[in-house]
């Protein structure tokens, strides 16, 4: 188990993180999500004992983890760290690069090893090509497969696909995560999209205003999101009174509802009038003003034209289900 004990840090006299508290079974794997600057890359680096804790302490099962001013060599020994800069060998090959941490006293182990991560990755006819030729999505693929080469029983990723082409991050997502799990490795991954998120993480730790504001199983904050910020980290969202939502309430109550669960209707429900349409592909989403001046989100599946009247409903379940 990792267990991370009331931990504060700052840069100079800024803090950014405070009384973190966190516990993350073995093979677990968990993501670190929030906005740009709230804590989740330095949180990863205190895990992995890159920094000197301020206040605070972090084990791996029994063993403390401690930083620079500890360790000669900064860094856990059984973890992984993928940063944002990757941190590969430029000169070298794609293949050396994978297999540097590799034993050379079992050369069939390295071979088959090496050749079970580039193939992982996607990157079999590269193996031969030095990294620096490389662009940077195929760099970070490398780094991915590195941090993997010695089966760690932790690996920390910092946005691990940030910089690699969009047709090929779900499959690589599912080729990671499932490499990961089947080989009992702990994965903490710290990032802002939900698509790394959903369908592979056992637990979503959201963190905001330097600590953690939320701790679950990603699909029971997307069902209930607590607050309008949780929601926005799924897509777009909406915060609605419900006397807005239906004239009859006789409370002021605010629910949360995403884009994608507002109706559209000619004839009756919140009135609305459309600002703008974007196209999504099989959707559009739309802005509209509502009679409180407020805008409003909501997804439709053809074009409405600026200035359009309408209404939007919410169904009862979904009311219900949040109201609580």
């Amino acid at each position: 188990m990792l267990r991370i004990e009331n931990v504060s840090y700052s840069y100079d006299t800024v803090p950014v993180l405070a009384d973190i508290n966190l516990r993350i079974q073995r093979r677990e794997h968990v993501a670190l999500i929030g906005e740009s600057g709230c804590g989740k890359s330095t949180l990863l680096k205190l895990i992995y004992g890159l920094m000197d804790l301020e206040q605070g302490e972090i084990f791996w099962e029994n063993e403390p983890i401690l930083g620079p001013a500890y360790n000669l060599v900064p860094g856990a020994p059984y973890m992984k760290y993928l940063s944002q800069d990757f941190d590969l060998m430029p000169f070298t090959t794609v293949k050396e690069n994978i297999s540097q941490y590799l034993s050379v006293f079992y050369p069939k182990q390295l071979k088959d090893r090496t050749q079970q991560l580039l193939e992982l990755i996607k990157l079999t006819d590269f193996a031969h090509k030095k990294v620096n030729t490389l662009s940077g999505g195929q760099q970070q693929r490398v780094a991915l497969a590195r941090v993997l080469a010695q089966k760690p029983e932790v690996v920390l990723l910092d946005e691990p696909f940030g910089h690699i082409d969009n047709f090929l991050k779900n499959s690589l997502r599912r080729n990671i995560f499932k490499y990961a799990k089947d080989n009992g490795i702990t994965c903490i991954v710290a990032t802002h999209d939900h698509n790394d998120v959903l369908p592979f993480m056992d637990r979503m730790v959201v963190l905001r205003d330097k600590g953690i504001i939320a701790d679950d199983h990603p699909m029971e904050l997307f069902r209930n999101p607590r607050n309008l910020y949780i929601a926005s980290l799924f897509g777009e969202a909406n915060s609605i009174s419900m006397s807005q939502l239906k004239s009859y309430a006789q409370s002021d109550k605010t629910i949360i509802v995403y884009a994608h669960e507002l109706k559209v209707s000619n004839t009756s429900g919140l009135a609305v009038t459309v600002i703008e349409s974007f196209p999504m592909g099989n959707y559009y989403l739309n802005i509209g003003n509502i009679a409180n001046g407020e805008s409003i989100y909501f997804q439709h599946h053809t074009v409405l034209p600026k200035g359009k009247e309408l209404y939007l409903n919410i169904s009862l379940d979904t009311i219900n289900q949040r109201i609580q």
